[in-house]
């Protein structure tokens, strides 16, 4: 079970932040940019929202009152009431929030060094079967359900580089939380964002013509 929570969050969960925004950017300029971002949210509600009630595991009921007492599902649920009624809050408290918000990917780099660090870096099977299915499945799947939703061009496009993205280094610290192999999902981080720099390109290159 928990090799299988560990696959399945390995798989779900892709770098489309820290790493897609500046590649698409980068790639694609600021139309590519702000489809990206659409994806962006997509994914963190599935990851903050979903993902931990997923990962404990137990029924449906049981998993909804975990999600609900989640400080974060209520962060998410206010900033987007904030943005939408444009509200701005006083004494500069926008700014202290964010600048707490960027000391997210720091902490997250230093819990991934932590978990390193206690565990030999070997690539076994699941190291790799994780690296290839977010590296390479996902791709292929995002460019399926884009064709279903009858996509194409710059949206396609967005829509396959930011699903081959590799594994978001958050997914770490969900299965720390909320149960898995943190050892394995360490690993697979380390093997998947390395091999992403082989693979991205060539699906740049094979998307160009979309």
């Amino acid at each position: 079970a928990s090799l299988r929570k560990s696959l399945v969050a390995s798989t779900l969960f892709p770098n489309t932040g820290n790493l897609g925004l500046p590649v698409i950017t980068f790639a694609l300029g600021s139309a590519g940019l702000e489809r990206a971002i659409i994806y962006l949210i997509g994914t963190s509600i599935l990851m903050f929202i979903i993902g931990p009630a997923m990962l404990r595991g137990g029924n449906l009921a049981a998993s909804l009152r975990m999600t609900v007492k989640l400080p974060l599902c209520w962060a998410m649920v206010l900033g987007l009431g904030l943005r939408i009624l444009s509200i701005e809050l006083p004494y500069n408290i926008d700014k202290s929030m964010e600048l707490v918000g960027e000391a997210s990917i720091p902490v997250a780099l230093i819990i991934l060094g932590i978990q390193l660090a206690r565990n030999r870096i070997v690539v076994g099977i699941y190291e790799l079967l994780a690296t290839a299915l977010r590296l390479i499945a996902a791709p292929v799947v995002a460019y399926l359900v884009g064709q279903a939703l009858h996509l194409e061009g710059l949206n396609l496009q967005v829509l396959i580089l930011q699903s081959s993205m590799p594994i978001a280094i958050n997914t770490l610290i969900l299965v720390t939380e909320f149960g898995g192999d943190s050892a394995l999902v360490a690993r697979s981080i380390v093997l998947s964002t390395l091999t992403s720099f082989v693979t991205l390109p060539f699906i740049l290159w094979a998307t160009s013509n979309l």
